[in-house]
């Protein structure tokens, strides 16, 4: 469906309004123009609604807990009506508890510490480090780092024959990505879910680049925990999430020991100290909590479950569809898959340019068309090494003239509900313009990266 269409089309909206949405920026070749932010896996831009919420609450900040006095009460009532909100955005069970945390890497890290002995992990080599490294530190969890699968059905055959072959027999965990943070496919996690569930496993999963993109519903799903980040759900002020299953929390030593964590503290006659800990979520948020951050995740929530999370996803679809058609269309592009060109994905799509230092052309989409994009291997080494043939991802060469075969590591394009249609134009004429007729000013190395050469 051609763009110019888009706001005809009653099943989609208008992009949510973000803030920067009219910066400008300077080009290398003169004049500037409104920056194009399509770097939403890295994080998103604040949504105008949290950013008017949390401003609006600012002036009435407070401690959060125990406080006797207004400005206290008050945000300890925002601070836990916002885990409720969570928890419904969610689809959370009873039972369930939202923890609050730094990120989604504090929550996975959060997680692994509350491990029972002897559990084994089933993580595959797709993940992004925050779900890929966490397990080995673990008291004596046993990793098992399972193959990249090229199908929906091969991963969860590979699980269903690993999860099987394991021995002892005991308590084990699967971790996944419900959207992949280099190819934006979706992968089949209601499916993992059953799997793991058949073979006595549990399951986590890394919504991270889900959540912002599509509902994540933990009952429908079948999932035992959820993990999530705020600055990736509009919310950019330093909260995460986990969400789920209770017992494991409960039953472990707390993440950080101090106050908020205990309910009760007493010295003992032998100068030692006995504690008990709370068996809430409050178990694991030692410390003054981050009244904003989760605050601000909490407006997030509720704007997209306003905006009809159903027409968002509608929206997207087609702006993905309009970058993979563009991207076809330019020579000696190839955009990076596992499942295949057609498997359906959130606004995050990879690719490599023939001939060109990922680098370089990164650095040229800034600096001459105001487009902010990735490159590298963004946090997920072995999957993007795997997708591009098993190299080391180490570019050779300048980033001066593209040098042949210089494409070890790959470029990240990712957007969202905020994203205007003018940004998407402009970034697919951008990758044909700089494919045909090449960078229009000269580049040199700083610091490992590509930058607009000014001295000349």
């Amino acid at each position: 469906m051609p763009v110019a269409t888009l706001a005809a089309d009653q099943s989609v909206c208008a992009p949510l309004p973000v803030l920067g949405r009219d910066v400008r920026v300077p080009l290398v070749t003169g004049g500037e123009v409104t920056y194009a932010a399509l770097d939403y896996a890295a994080s998103a831009p604040a949504l105008q609604r949290v950013w008017d919420d949390v401003a609006a609450y600012a002036p009435y900040y407070g401690s959060v807990h125990r406080g006797a006095g207004y400005l206290s009460q008050l945000s300890t009532d925002l601070f836990e009506n916002s885990r409720a909100a969570v928890a419904g955005f969610l689809g959370c069970r009873e039972g369930d508890q939202v923890v609050f945390t730094r990120s989604t890497t504090d929550s996975l890290n959060l997680l692994a510490s509350v491990l029972p002995v002897g559990c084994r992990v089933f993580v595959f080599e797709t993940e992004h480090h925050a779900a890929l490294l966490p397990w080995g530190r673990a008291s004596d969890a046993e990793v098992t780092c399972l193959d990249a699968p090229r199908t929906p059905a091969q991963a969860v055959e590979t699980l269903e024959r690993a999860l099987a072959d394991r021995d002892p027999y005991g308590p084990a965990l699967v971790v996944v990505t419900g959207a992949s943070n280099v190819t934006g496919e979706l992968w089949p996690v209601r499916e993992l879910a059953a799997a793991a569930h058949a073979h006595g496993a549990r399951i986590v999963l890394d919504a991270a680049q889900l959540a912002p993109h599509h509902p994540v519903d933990i009952a429908e799903l079948d999932v035992d925990w959820v993990a999530f980040s705020g600055h990736k759900l509009y919310a950019p002020f330093g909260s995460g999430v986990l969400a789920g299953r209770a017992d494991w929390l409960r039953d472990a030593e707390p993440y950080l020991a101090g106050g908020g964590a205990s309910r009760s503290v007493a010295r003992r006659a032998d100068g030692g100290v006995d504690v008990q800990w709370h068996e809430s979520a409050a178990r694991h948020e030692a410390g003054s909590p981050n009244v904003i951050g989760v605050y601000a995740i909490a407006s997030a929530c509720k704007a997209l479950g306003e905006a009809g999370f159903d027409r968002l996803v509608e929206r997207e679809r087609q702006l993905v569809e309009q970058v993979r058609t563009g991207l076809a269309a330019v020579p000696g592009v190839r955009v990076l898959s596992l499942f295949g060109d057609d498997a359906p994905r959130v606004g995050v799509l990879s690719f490599v340019v023939d001939g060109w230092n990922s680098s370089h052309f990164a650095a040229a989409l800034s600096a001459e068309y105001g487009i902010g994009v990735r490159d590298g291997l963004f946090c997920a080494h072995p999957l993007v090494r795997t997708l591009l043939g098993g190299e080391d991802g180490t570019e050779p060469g300048a980033c001066g003239a593209p040098d042949e075969g210089a494409t070890l590591n790959a470029i990240r394009v990712s957007f969202g509900a905020g994203t205007p249609d003018e940004h998407v134009e402009r970034f697919v004429r951008a990758v044909g313009e700089l494919v045909r007729n090449g960078a229009r000013w000269l580049y040199r190395t700083e610091g490992g990266r590509c930058v607009p050469d000014t001295s000349a």
